[in-house]
């Protein structure tokens, strides 16, 4: 990528990642399978689960921490490893032009997570989680029917896997996924990781939503956490409490992982966990 001006790497799966500063993992600029789906015939996915000495650490380190509930993490979930391998723009297009060769690089992905999935449950974990992100600001990525065909299946079909093997599934998803939260509760995802939840609103979510899936969230990373309003942040890290943990349980409370990179004070993060620390005292 003589063009690209910034730090790049290339990641399991063949696809080229960039970034122009230090605080993101990036984006991909050139996927793996971006130049032609006749690369596709040859193309063979990273073989994690093979990876004999990951499990065994992944393992001990489980029986090291029976005190706390473990999370086997997966290179994320069909869509988000599938549009970095064609690259966002073109995989778009594909969901309309190439359904056959969208759906057979899905049962691909679909098999390799599966086998993942498998590893977690006989090495003990309590769960699984993975990131997708559905959602832009306003609406989900595609139309809703089109996520019904292509990708609820699988969906499906991994989460059944899972809850087979006596693990919960937690997915996180940015944007407004609003249109198939009922869908994601149907195949069984046990706790939504949202970083935005006020996106769709609070109140809500709990309204229509509560008792049916648990919410796993910190306060809203984009329309309260950055105002640093100490008395507005501590208000809704209550009301999270009050609206989503009314269900007998329902609430998972969650800090953030990179508050420098967003711009939000870290004793702005404090006012927020003082409040859920407060409450679980």
């Amino acid at each position: 990528m003589p063009d690209f001006k910034g730090q790049l790497r290339k990641d399991e799966f063949g696809n080229i990642w960039g970034r122009l500063e230090g605080l993101s993992k990036g984006e991909v600029i050139k996927g793996a399978l971006e130049d032609d789906w006749e690369l596709l015939k040859s193309y063979k996915l990273p073989e994690f689960y093979t990876d004999i000495a990951y499990y065994e650490k992944a393992k001990a380190v489980i029986e090291d921490n029976r005190d706390k509930y473990i999370v086997g993490g997966l290179p994320g979930f069909p869509f988000a490893i599938m549009r970095y391998l064609r690259r966002m723009e073109n995989f778009f297009v594909d969901i309309m032009l190439n359904e056959e060769e969208v759906l057979k690089l899905n049962e691909m992905v679909v098999d390799m997570l599966a086998k993942m999935i498998d590893i977690y449950g006989e090495i003990g974990a309590d769960g699984i989680g993975f990131a997708e992100d559905w959602g832009t600001q306003e609406a989900l990525l595609i139309n809703p029917k089109t996520w019904r065909k292509l990708f609820k299946p699988s969906f499906k079909y991994l989460i059944e896997r899972a809850h087979s093997r006596d693990m919960h599934v937690l997915m996180h998803s940015c944007g407004y996924i609003y249109e198939i939260i009922p869908d994601l509760i149907e195949v069984g995802v046990d706790a939504l990781q949202l970083d935005q939840p006020e996106l769709m609103g609070v109140e809500r979510l709990a309204e229509e939503f509560g008792g049916k899936v648990a919410f796993y969230s910190p306060v809203d990373i984009q329309k309260v956490m950055q105002t640093g309003d100490k008395e507005l942040i501590q208000s809704e890290a209550r009301k999270m409490i009050e609206q989503f943990g009314k269900f007998n349980g329902g609430f998972i409370a969650k800090d953030y992982p990179q508050w420098d990179a967003i711009n939000v004070k870290e004793e702005w993060a404090q006012w927020a966990r003082e409040v859920f620390m407060d409450y679980c005292n």
